[in-house]
């Protein structure tokens, strides 16, 4: 009985593991509807019909706020522009900070010009989108699918992803 009880805690990580989502390119992204800085609720869904970059990141994660120049630039360069599945390129940023204070001062530090800016303080989006480590991100078309994500976009990815999608 001692084994049995030992590796238990062992099976339950691993089924948990299992019943995480799992969000492949082709997919249809999960609406988000969360608060904004101001107290306004936000959803994903009013972005239909843009190329979006849903970005899941913190002000306390280092590497998110080494990304967000490379997200600025993206923004500033594809906003007006038009793609095989979108008309604009917007960001839908999605913080998991615990603290609104800092989410709000580092939107502001690090120059964050793009109005969609949410707080997932309870992680339940990143959890229904399978997010495992931040940054992580997600590009949707007009059509509310899944057209990139992860590593695949960041850094010179992002802008050479986008790329290829301009009409």
């Amino acid at each position: 009985m001692k084994k049995f009880l030992y590796f238990l805690p062992l099976l339950f990580l691993v089924s948990f593991q299992d019943d995480k989502p799992q969000l492949n390119v082709g997919d249809k992204a999960p609406n988000i509807e969360l608060t904004s800085p101001d107290g306004k609720t936000i959803e994903l869904s009013d972005l239909k019909g843009k190329m979006v970059l849903i970005d899941f990141w913190a002000s306390w994660c280092r590497p998110c706020r080494m990304e967000n120049p490379n997200v600025v630039e993206a923004y500033k360069k594809y906003q007006k522009r038009k793609f095989k599945g979108g008309k604009g390129f917007e960001v839908f940023s999605v913080s998991l900070d615990r603290a609104a204070e800092p989410w709000v001062q580092a939107i502001e530090k690090d120059g964050l010009v793009w109005k969609n800016h949410v707080w997932d303080k309870e992680g339940v989006n990143a959890k229904a989108y399978g997010v495992q480590y931040i940054p992580t991100a997600f590009l949707v078309n007009g059509k509310g699918e899944i057209v990139a994500k992860g590593e695949s976009i960041r850094g010179l990815n992002l802008h050479t992803t986008l790329d290829s999608l301009l009409k």
